[in-house]
């Protein structure tokens, strides 16, 4: 008997415990894993928001690039870490269409994360260099189909939304023979794609916005369902004769599954307050991206599941797979 009952008290000092150890939250610099590379949408609200939450919580909050497998490593990192809040992934829309396109996982983006709320949603685009013969996307779409494989399209990565949103553009134009080279992240296709190293580009707004203006890089189509304000004279993909095609990048904070529920509850407010911040909005919203926090964290979990379950069957229909 005195084993369980010893069990019994240590359990119930945990639990008693447990309130002080939230309260004390945060006491040690926080990190914001970012799974891709420096220069993309995803570091710009990371480094927008990092120095408005050390503000608000008293603690240095420090951004760290953990990139490479199509943003898996980082997440896979955030998994095993201590589930004590001070290690929090910007789980991104890549991670709801992963189950779906990786042979295997190396960690379950619904098990082994508990998600906070979400941060921002922006539209993604399809660039290309002045030298790429066409100039609308009925024009690329009808250059694409005579000349099969003659084109090549850079994204992030294998896995990326990026690269999945054009492989479902490829799909529903006609199963279009485009190259996909994949990057170690946005920074790095935007300077290629600018310099000529390949001709188009599946990207985010925000690196790719400044080029267009400058006339250093065409733009065919936004993937949203309206228009850009940044980019009004940009048509969407469904305007450019690809009915039903719609995708979005969204990010927000998850946590490792395990982390106590005072401390997600803390993050929820001090992320809420964070993106209601003006100069975050002003930030992001130069860079074609919109503060779109959750009504909760059970909302944005629910969010979470709805789109598993909605790239399942596009990434099928596509054929898109990668083997890691």
């Amino acid at each position: 008997m005195r084993p369980i009952r010893a069990a019994v008290l240590t359990l119930v000092a945990a639990a008693l415990a447990l309130p002080a150890f939230a309260q004390d939250y945060p006491n040690k610099p926080i990190r914001l894993i970012l799974a891709y590379a420096a220069g993309g949408a995803m570091d710009l609200s990371g480094r927008v928001i990092a120095p408005i939450l050390q503000q608000q919580m008293g603690q240095p909050v420090i951004v760290e690039n953990r990139t490479g497998g199509a943003g898996n490593i980082g997440a896979e990192a955030v998994a095993k870490a201590a589930p004590d809040g001070y290690t929090i992934l910007f789980f991104a829309d890549a991670y709801t269409i992963a189950p779906s396109l990786f042979a295997k996982l190396n960690y379950d983006p619904v098990k082994d994360f508990i998600p906070v709320t979400q941060m921002v949603s922006g539209a993604h685009i399809l660039v290309g260099h002045p030298s790429v013969p066409a100039n609308t996307l009925p024009e690329l779409i009808a250059y694409a189909k005579d000349n099969p494989g003659k084109l090549s399209f850079g994204t992030p990565g294998n896995g990326s939304p990026q690269h999945l949103a054009a492989e479902l553009f490829k799909s529903l134009a006609g199963n279009l023979d485009i190259v996909h080279v994949p990057y170690k992240g946005g920074g790095q296709v935007i300077g290629d794609v600018v310099g000529g190293t390949i001709p188009l580009a599946s990207l985010g707004l925000p690196p790719s916005v400044p080029h267009i203006k400058a006339g250093k890089l065409k733009a065919f189509a936004v993937t949203s369902k309206a228009r850009q304000a940044l980019l009004p004279d940009t048509p969407t993909f469904q305007e450019g004769g690809v009915p039903g095609f719609e995708t979005v990048q969204w990010w927000g904070p998850a946590v490792p599954a395990g982390t106590p529920a005072p401390i997600v509850k803390r993050l929820f407010d001090e992320f809420g307050k964070a993106l209601r911040d003006p100069a975050f909005i002003d930030r992001v919203g130069k860079a074609g991206l919109a503060p779109a926090p959750s009504a909760s964290p059970e909302a944005f979990a629910s969010f979470i599941r709805s789109e598993i379950a909605r790239w399942a069957p596009v990434v099928k229909s596509t054929g898109a797979r990668v083997d890691n």
